[in-house]
């Protein structure tokens, strides 16, 4: 899974995360929506616009950039979006700000002279290796934290958020998903681990609770179901031999591949 993906996700589902990491706390969340606009002028795609709903019109925009990796050319294409965002989109607010979020502060590039009029009243960067996160920190800071931790120390921050996540969140299906971004953040640091070995490493049986673990519960169900099925039916071929069907007609009758039933008879 991408990085920005991941951020995707977290902001769409928890935009009070977003607010909470660039110091806009009092913000009222149910005035914005979170979207992924594309500009269709040389298909430039912004990662997300927290865009204000028609009730909340005046409220500001904020232009969302996850950006892991040095680009030279990334604020001529991040200002480039913007103003033609503008110019497609026409929102009615006339406050915005274009939010940076650097995985770590050695990632960002100069940004060019030609836009120094904009640096200060509408850009505003962040370096999630900067974030200091404790213990009794913010929850929603910590999980966006867990996406550049380093490896040795990430199993044990998940913990602590797990923890955290189950003493302040009240409502049952929030925290079950903050727990699934939790494991999906922490299977995109260990793709090569399966999950039972991520299990091992977070020391509990959250998988087991999640919406993941969930679904590949049931996909094993439906495979477990089909093989019984398949088995029932060749314990039948032999029978309907017997009664005179053609291997033609077993196999439609079974909805069974032609050779699958010349197999059973050999």
């Amino acid at each position: 899974m991408k990085t920005d993906a991941i951020f995707y996700d977290i902001f769409q589902q928890f935009p009070n995360i977003f607010f909470e990491l660039i110091g806009e706390c009092n913000t009222n969340i149910n005035a914005y929506e979170f979207i992924a606009p594309e500009i269709k002028q040389r298909s430039f795609r912004l990662d997300g616009v927290f865009s204000p709903i028609k009730e909340f019109a005046n409220e500001p925009l904020y232009f969302v950039e996850v950006q892991f990796y040095k680009d030279e050319e990334f604020y001529d294409r991040l200002f480039t979006s913007i103003f033609l965002y503008f110019s497609q989109y026409k929102p009615v607010t006339s406050e915005w700000y274009a939010i940076v979020i650097y995985d770590k502060h050695s990632n960002e590039t100069s940004c060019p002279l030609r836009y120094r009029a904009l640096l200060e009243p509408h850009l505003r960067c962040f370096y999630l290796d900067e974030l200091e996160v404790v213990a009794e920190g913010s929850l929603g800071v910590g999980i966006v934290r867990l996406v550049v931790e380093t490896d040795n120390k990430a199993p044990e921050l998940a913990k602590q958020l797990i923890d955290k996540a189950r003493l302040e969140l009240a409502d049952v299906l929030i925290q079950r998903k903050v727990l699934e971004f939790i494991e999906e953040i922490i299977v995109y640091k260990f793709p090569n681990f399966n999950r039972e070995q991520i299990e091992a490493m977070l020391n509990l049986n959250l998988l087991k609770q999640t919406r993941v673990y969930q679904e590949a519960k049931e996909e094993v169900k439906e495979e477990v179901k089909e093989e019984l099925k398949l088995e029932l039916k060749l314990k039948l071929i032999p029978k309907l031999v017997q009664k005179g069907l053609s291997i033609q007609e077993i196999a439609e009758l079974l909805e069974l591949d032609v050779e699958i039933i010349r197999k059973s008879l050999n």
